[in-house]
């Protein structure tokens, strides 16, 4: 027992030294909030847990594990209802940027994301192109005026896509090349089916394109660090290098599988192929491009 606390102690001790001397803020790009209220209702039907994920709770995790500044992005069980999470930039502007959601399908679109740009501070869009036929708009009409809006805004375009959806963003990309471009989760990459992430590989020749490395707890089937699951990091960052690539927590999703911590520590201490540079862009400077905070 003395042996496994003098090691605790060893590595609480060795994590802080480090964080004293980082020269960087550690920036959180991918986190949901929600709250059960009446006012503020969840879309209908929606698949919501009966548990809150509020703010403060989130501000609590980033102060214990040092993350300045995080990245709200809008979460789906509210669908493009933005309003709650509009209430919570307004109430804490000096901690978040938001992403918001828009109807793909609504020719109104690029008027409402100006909208919520331009009154409800949000910086970027969020669009979620499934696999199956309900995703086929993104290789419709409506796609080209919403992703010219968002290069005119100059906010970035985030993209939730398995990557058999690669390939239609692919074409938009080409189109709108200005645009700066995220994609969420490594496209979800399965881990059995490695070869399902050369789509996503290829849009590294796209300077302005971005790939978040989160998710290796959700694909992975092993236990922490998820070694599987990093060889598809390894190979993102072979391709992209580190300036394009961010880690992001996706807090509260999937807890079961993963602490707020363990998100963390899995860029900073299990990722053994990333050096001190690497780190520096991945939870940090990546993240200042893209969404650049006060």
């Amino acid at each position: 027992m003395l042996q496994i606390t003098r090691r605790a102690m060893l590595q609480w001790t060795a994590a802080a030294l480090a964080e004293k001397h980082m020269t960087y803020r550690i920036l959180d790009p991918h986190v949901h909030v929600w709250k059960h209220q009446a006012e503020l209702p969840f879309a209908p039907g929606a698949p919501v847990p009966d548990w809150d994920a509020p703010p403060e709770k989130l501000l609590d995790l980033m102060k214990q594990h040092g993350v300045a500044k995080t990245v709200l992005i809008q979460v789906s069980y509210y669908r493009n209802d933005n309003r709650y999470l509009a209430s919570v930039l307004k109430q804490f502007p000096q901690f978040f940027h938001g992403v918001c959601r828009v109807d793909p399908l609504d020719p109104a679109a690029p008027d409402h994301l100006s909208r919520l740009t331009e009154e409800d501070r949000f910086h970027g869009l969020r669009l979620n192109p499934v696999a199956d036929a309900a995703g086929d708009w993104i290789r419709g009409p409506l796609m080209a005026p919403l992703w010219k809006r968002c290069e005119e805004l100059r906010v970035p375009m985030t993209l939730l896509m398995p990557t058999s959806r690669v390939p239609d963003a692919a074409k938009l990309v080409d189109r709108f090349p200005a645009l700066t471009v995220v994609v969420d989760h490594m496209a979800d990459c399965p881990v059995d089916h490695p070869e399902q992430l050369e789509p996503l590989l290829a849009l590294a020749r796209y300077p302005r394109v971005f790939v978040k490395v989160s998710h290796t707890w959700s694909l992975s089937r092993e236990a922490y660090p998820w070694m599987d699951a990093q060889q598809l990091v390894m190979r993102l960052h072979e391709k992209f290098g580190p300036e394009r690539l961010m880690w992001a927590t996706d807090w509260p999703m999937t807890q079961e599988k993963a602490t707020y911590g363990q998100r963390l520590d899995v860029v900073q201490n299990g990722m053994k192929f990333l050096n001190d540079n690497d780190k520096k862009w991945m939870l940090s400077k990546t993240i200042e491009q893209v969404w650049p905070f006060a």
